[in-house]
This record gives C-alpha cells, sequence and structure tokens, in this order.
C-alpha cells in the first residue's frame, strides 16, 4: 500500500450547500445526506481514511450520473473515541438529518452508536467494524460489509498452524472491545488446531511493554499474534525485537497498515503476516469489477486502494441502491437494505436478518518494506 493522503477534516466537515436536506426529506427529496463517522485525524486514521475515500467514490460516480436523488457525504470525525462518537452520532441525526451512515469505523465507538442509531431509526453500515456481538444485540438498522473476529480469528488461526505450523503461540490483545475477543478466538482456535498458548494484554495509552515482552521471552513462542491496532503494534514489534523475541509476528486487519512497519522502525516488521476479511487489491487482478475500482481510486486520489477502500465503496453502493429505488427517508432506506443483493468490488454484497454480510473470505498479507503484498486465501497461503 501507498502512503495515505492527508486530509483536511472536521467533526462535521465535508458537507456542502444540500447537507440541510437529509433525512427530514419525503421520497421527492432532490437531496439526501449520508455520514461517514471514524478515525480520521488521530492515530489510527490510516485504517479508515481509504474506506471514506472509497465511499466518496461511489458517490460522486453516482451523483455525476445526475439522478433524481443526490447524495451528500458528510464527514465525522470521531478519532475512533466512543465519548466523541456519540455526540456526534446525535448530532447527525438531529441536526444533520442524516438518511444513513458508512460507519462507525472501529467496534467500540459502533458499540455505543449503535443504541443512538436505533432510537433515532437511521440505518448504518460499517466497512471496517469487526467485533462478533456487535451482531447480537438485536438492532434492526445496523449492517456491516465485513466478515466478524469470529470469522476472521478463526481463518488467521487456520493459517498459524497450518501455513507456518506454529506448534506454541503468545497471543497479546490490547483489551479494547476489539483486541481482547479477537486474540481470544485466535488462542482458541490455534488450541484446535493443536497449538499450546499464552496470553497476555497491554495498554494501549502505555508507551513501554517491557513486561509483556519479558513473558513472551520466557514462553520461547513459535509465533506471535497481536490483537489490536498498527499504532500500538508498531510499538510492541519494535520492542519484542530488541527484548531478543525472534518469533514469526502476526495481527489482525487493525494493523494491516504501512504504519506497522513504520512504528516498528521500517524492515524491522519485514516477514509479519496480516490478515483480513478484506481483499486488498491494488492491481486489480482479482477481477474486473475490482479493476475499475482500483483504477478510479488511483486516479481520484492519486493513491493506491488501501484496507477497507473497497468495503467503504460496497457501504455507499449499498446505500446507492436503495436511494436508487426510490427510498429516500432512513427508514424505507433501512427495509431495503435487507433485500440489496449486488455484486461489489470485494465481494458479493447481501446482509442476514442481524446485518452481517453474507460473504466470509479471509486474507492474509505479508510485510515487505512499506508494501503487504497479499499471500492469498488464509486457508490455503504458504510462505514462501
Amino acid at each position: 500500500m501507498g502512503a495515505v493522503l492527508a486530509l483536511g477534516v472536521s467533526a462535521c466537515g465535508g458537507g456542502d450547500d444540500d447537507s440541510s436536506s437529509g433525512g427530514g426529506g419525503g421520497d421527492a427529496a432532490s437531496s439526501v445526506t449520508i455520514g461517514f463517522m471514524g478515525d480520521l485525524t488521530g492515530e489510527n486514521s490510516g485504517i479508515v481514511i481509504p474506506p471514506k475515500q472509497g465511499a466518496q467514490l461511489a458517490i460522486d460516480e453516482y451523483n455525476a450520473t445526475n439522478p433524481k436523488t443526490k447524495i451528500t457525504l458528510k464527514e465525522y470525525d470521531s478519532q475512533g473515541r466512543p465519548e466523541q462518537a456519540t455526540p456526534l452520532a446525535k448530532t447527525a441525526i438531529t441536526q444533520d438529518k442524516i438518511v444513513g451512515l458508512i460507519g462507525p469505523a472501529f467496534s467500540g465507538e459502533s458499540a455505543q452508536v449503535g443504541p443512538v442509531l436505533e432510537e433515532g431509526k437511521v440505518p448504518s453500515i460499517s466497512p471496517s467494524a469487526t467485533n462478533a456481538k456487535l451482531a447480537q444485540n438485536g438492532w434492526k438498522y445496523w449492517h456491516r460489509v465485513i466478515a466478524n473476529d469470529n470469522v476472521q480469528g478463526a481463518g488467521i488461526a487456520t493459517f498459524i498452524t497450518n501455513g507456518l505450523g506454529a506448534k506454541k503461540v503468545f497471543v497479546i490483545d490490547d483489551a479494547s472491545e476489539y483486541g481482547k475477543p479477537l486474540g481470544q478466538t485466535v488462542k482458541q482456535s490455534v488450541e484446535s488446531g493443536g497449538a499450546t498458548t499464552s496470553v497476555d494484554s497491554i495498554d494501549a495509552q502505555a508507551s513501554d511493554y517491557g513486561s509483556t515482552v519479558n513473558k513472551a521471552k520466557a514462553f520461547a513462542p513459535d509465533a506471535i499474534f497481536f490483537a489490536g491496532y498498527y499504532a500500538q503494534g508498531g510499538k510492541l514489534l519494535k520492542q519484542l525485537r530488541e527484548g531478543g523475541v525472534d518469533a514469526r509476528f502476526l495481527s489482525g486487519d487493525g494493523s494491516l497498515d504501512a504504519g506497522l512497519a513504520k512504528g516498528a522502525g521500517g524492515k524491522v516488521a519485514d516477514g509479519s503476516v496480516i490478515g483480513c476479511p478484506c481483499l486488498i487489491d491494488p492491481a486489480g487482478e482479482a477481477s474486473p469489477a475490482s479493476k475499475k475500482f482500483a483504477d478510479a481510486y488511483k486516479a481520484k486520489f492519486n493513491n493506491d486502494a488501501a484496507i477497507y477502500a473497497a468495503e467503504g465503496y460496497d457501504a455507499a453502493t449499498a446505500f446507492i441502491t436503495a436511494i436508487k429505488a426510490g427510498n429516500t427517508t432512513a427508514e424505507k432506506i433501512n427495509a431495503a437494505l435487507s433485500s440489496v443483493d449486488v455484486a461489489g468490488v470485494g465481494k458479493q454484497v447481501k446482509f442476514g436478518s442481524n446485518g452481517e454480510v453474507t460473504a466470509t473470505d479471509v486474507f492474509v498479507y505479508e510485510v515487505k518494506g512499506d508494501t503487504l503484498p497479499l499471500l492469498g486465501n488464509a486457508k490455503e497461503a504458504k510462505l514462501g
């Protein structure tokens, strides 16, 4: 992946003069507003800006067809913090009258914002929140276009035990709504695959992970799995290597960014393996649709399509499909989402009754310098 473009955004920025004619409009509305919420300026913005750009591309392409109902995309910069996301969601619903929300991007903020959206009867589609429990709340307005952490964790664990042949796995999580359950799933899955494990947690706000490094060194693992985000993952990896721990380092989608290698000190991260229930295909090799998307994304943003860019595009496409069918109020759009079944860039976009996308593939990527080449499907991939 290339470097992420720096964007000037604000907490409620990105709208234009049409943005106020959103959620309150009837079916004859000439413009509606969809929000995008996530960490757009914080330390993990590198995995949120691409889906925002993917969503913007889809909406710009749609608006260029001069449709009956145009769409404004309005940004809400939560910096990934639940305490910021909740009031932003309330503003989006009551003041900006959004008819849908792409996001929130992270699981922690999604857990807090979900009830607000349910009360406001506004549908959401997250491109990247993977906590499995989000689908167990009985929410009627919540959706995501990415497989959950149970699927992701099991897929990565399959690669650890089969692709790597690891027998001793040290699992570290960042104690977050995202990291802790993902780590638990990997632990249970590698144990089912015959590996022995040891576990530890880090404080995401801390900078010294010496205690965890010492525990890892004492366990002498074949592989280390980190369940957390790249900002902490890079620092952790750097300290592990400085502490003499040479086991293969693996992580999940929260670390699928060039920032992992940067935080670790460049080539220190080489050989690390990152799993994700997303297909990153900047060369457009997966399909004609993926090629068309990759070329359009590169042309618009002067940057290769990165993590969740396709998912952002697909989330916007689901909303666009509902709106093109004549649905312009939040509740009618939500009802229409239940029957959406459209070919997306990375997968078929179809939602189950609990809001989960039905596609479940997990892919693994290897860190090589500042690139993250695809190794393949986690069930079959091998290191060269």
